[in-house]
């Protein structure tokens, strides 16, 4: 008796909605052999939403969200719909809200460097020569991007005031610092907590949490802090002495973008957020999406990398519906396509190159 996984596309704008078409197809020719069986609705999000229905996240879409077991998810965004008011732009106005409503709370990035793709990360071989394995978990629902109050306001003097507040709680540091240890388990069993105690009082409350949490729950897990501006400069230095990283929303958002250069190409990198509920599989609700952008400059063009989109489904099968030798299969297969010398033009180096229907085809093959 075949299984159904019941899942939301959202492709979004730009590349989204080509490297989304490949994505799904990866995912049907993994799946098939295993007699599941793929039940996915499409809605608009981002600026195609903006078009279609005056908003970037439109109850229609919000309606089939609460009705799947997790979201795949394109991008969002261009040049477009650049001049709206910042609130009515299409991450701020899609990404935000639903993480909100799905408490969408921990954000999980592979920082993942094939050796044959050394060359296109700015370290170089001489630093990373075995490439980069390392994984970066972010808190995605706290601290000053949702702190209260936020506002900005004219003074008396005629001067403008803006004002965004970093709120923590204690249940929500522990929520996160679980996710880091359950990520530390199926690796190397270490973890960096990165804040920045020595000036903030949230940073301060992070850090005694997490020790105090660690020490009670997970006494055999390794774990050092550093502070933000030191973990950047480490992360260029040598991203391999970390193993499991993790720290709060502001300083995940930038250190997770950072390691996505170090990696080479956002191309190849995927992400998961989780959620606080739970769907029919007894597994976290989740929505997974390419670390990139739009990429406005060649989408339509066919030659976008579709391994991110690829991969972000493969963690999928892993998070929300819990079929890891699946997702295993997927990336075992990307990788086998890389390593035998099929490249789309971002990882290819000035060498020949093939566009993103041919490397989803690659692929597909791979996975046999």
């Amino acid at each position: 008796m075949s299984e159904t996984l019941k899942f939301a596309v959202l492709p979004g704008d730009g590349i989204g909605p080509e490297v989304m078409e490949v994505a799904l197809e990866v995912l049907s020719a993994a799946t098939k052999p295993e007699a599941l069986d793929l039940d996915f609705a499409t809605a608009d999000v981002g600026g195609i939403a903006i078009d279609n229905h005056g908003e970037a996240l439109p109850e229609s879409t919000l309606s089939v969200c609460r009705g799947v077991d997790a979201i795949l998810f394109g991008s969002v965004g261009g040049p477009k719909w650049e001049n709206l008011p910042p609130k009515e732009q299409p991450e701020r106005a899609a990404l935000l809200p639903l993480r909100k409503e799905f408490s969408l709370f921990a954000n999980i990035r592979p920082g993942l460097l094939f050796p044959e793709l050394v060359d296109a990360s700015p370290l170089k071989t001489n630093r990373i020569p075995d490439g980069i394995d390392i994984v970066c978990i972010r808190e995605l629902t706290g601290g000053i991007y949702f702190g209260q109050p936020k506002s900005t306001r004219t003074l008396d003097d005629g001067q403008k005031e803006a004002i965004d507040t970093m709120v923590y709680k204690t249940s929500e540091i522990e929520r996160i610092a679980e996710v880091a240890a359950i990520a530390a388990y199926g690796r190397g069993k270490r973890v960096c907590s990165v804040d920045k105690a020595n000036v903030l009082e949230t940073s301060v409350l992070w850090r005694q949490t997490v020790t105090d949490y660690f020490k009670k729950n997970h006494p055999e897990i390794e774990l050092s802090h550093m502070y933000v501006d030191n973990a950047a400069m480490q992360l260029a230095r040598d991203p391999n002495q970390f193993d499991v990283l993790f720290t709060e929303n502001m300083f995940g958002d930038i250190l997770s973008d950072e390691m996505g250069v170090i990696c080479g190409s956002l191309g190849m990198m995927s992400s998961a957020s989780l959620g606080t509920g739970q769907n029919r599989f007894g597994k976290p609700f989740g929505l997974y999406e390419p670390a990139g952008g739009t990429a406005p400059d060649i989408a339509g063009k066919g030659i976008a990398n579709p391994c991110a989109q690829i991969l972000s489904a493969a963690m999928m099968l892993r998070y929300s519906f819990g079929y890891d030798a699946i997702a295993d299969r997927i990336g075992n297969a990307v990788k086998k396509t890389v390593q035998d010398g099929i490249r789309t033009g971002d990882i290819a180096f000035g060498k020949s190159s093939i566009g993103t229907r041919e490397m989803a085809k690659a692929i597909i093959e791979r996975l046999k």
